[in-house]
């Protein structure tokens, strides 16, 4: 088998090793990786700079898109050549077993590209907009770096949940681009002010100060959720909304939502995102597809700012 190995010391900490793979265990499948993506988190993960942070070198991968290639002992409803995504983690390499109960099934022809962008952003925006606080349809929802993958998804998502979403960018460029391609309606260019109407909850992937200005756009008792630091700052929330209006500031992991959710209700909410993913109802767009062995050049083009949609590393397994 091939796959990254990184010290999370920058960017360009990147080796490509080869090794041998054991059979399967029981229980467990052996995967045939054939695309993965590259996220943000990936990056922080690369420059050490995540929340999480690996004590030795480490297998870098948060999501990607599988077909089974052989089955250990013990394992039943599972059939070699069935599409899946592994939930498991490290996942740039071109094979892996894995625990069989860590995967999602998917439907056979389900589009690689789409399925291999599916665990992360998808999910993270589906479960914060329906698991955070009860929102009946027609509920407000405010979000900063809407332009971005889980943004988009909660323009899509929230659309099919009968949400109305108020989209927070930092330039015009990035406004309009929004408009067009995801018919977002309310896009609101640099911090939010009073001339935005109250709001049951925010989404705050900056941190900073563009926490407070979603805290202050919020209903009397909403709630600000953050699940990205992309300023690198501590959230900020005003004392005068915690205390005298009651805004609740929380924190939103998928990783720990994996933890603390049952399999059957983890198995259902992806068997959702992929009838809206068969239906065209979510999916992003791709910058471009490298090699494995070109993740250094993958990763520097996913670092760049303005990218036109996500990076992803393939496998010889794409065929």
């Amino acid at each position: 088998m091939k796959r990254i190995t990184t010290e999370g010391k920058g960017l360009d900490d990147l080796a490509l090793i080869e090794e041998a793979l054991a059979p399967p265990a029981p229980g467990q499948l052996r995967l045939s990786m054939m695309a993965m993506t590259i996220n943000p988190a990936d990056l922080l993960m690369l420059e050490g700079r995540y929340g999480v942070r690996p004590r030795r070198a480490f297998t870098p991968g948060a999501e990607g898109v599988a077909r089974v290639a052989d089955l250990g002992p013990d394992v039943e409803g599972v059939s070699v050549g069935d599409l899946v995504i592994p939930m498991a983690g490290q996942a740039w390499c071109d094979e892996m077993n894995v625990d069989a109960r860590a995967v999602i099934a998917l439907p056979p022809g389900t589009d690689l590209d789409q399925t291999a962008m599916l665990k992360a952003n998808p999910a993270t925006a589906l479960v914060m907009l329906s698991e955070l606080r009860a929102l009946e349809p027609g509920a407000r929802v405010i979000q900063n770096a809407a332009n971005s993958a889980v943004g988009r998804n909660v323009i899509a998502i929230g659309r099919e949940l009968g949400l109305e979403i108020v989209n927070v960018v930092r330039r015009e460029g990035a406004a309009d681009e929004l408009r067009e391609t995801t018919g977002a309606g309310e896009v609101i260019v640099g911090p939010p002010g009073p001339e935005v109407a109250p709001c049951a909850l925010a989404l705050d992937a900056v941190g900073g100060a563009a926490t407070a200005a979603l805290a202050a756009r919020l209903e009397d008792g909403g709630t600000v959720a953050t699940y990205g630091l992309l300023s690198g700052e501590d959230c900020r929330v005003a004392a005068h909304d915690l205390v005298f209006r009651g805004v609740t500031l929380c924190g939103f992991w998928l990783a720990e939502w994996f933890k603390t959710s049952s399999p059957a209700h983890v198995a259902a909410t992806y068997a959702r995102l992929v009838d809206w993913l068969e239906a065209g109802v979510i999916g992003a767009p791709v910058a471009a597809r490298y090699p494995l062995e070109q993740a250094r050049e993958a990763v520097a083009h996913a670092a760049r700012e303005a990218r036109s949609g996500k990076v992803l590393l393939t496998t010889h397994h794409m065929g």
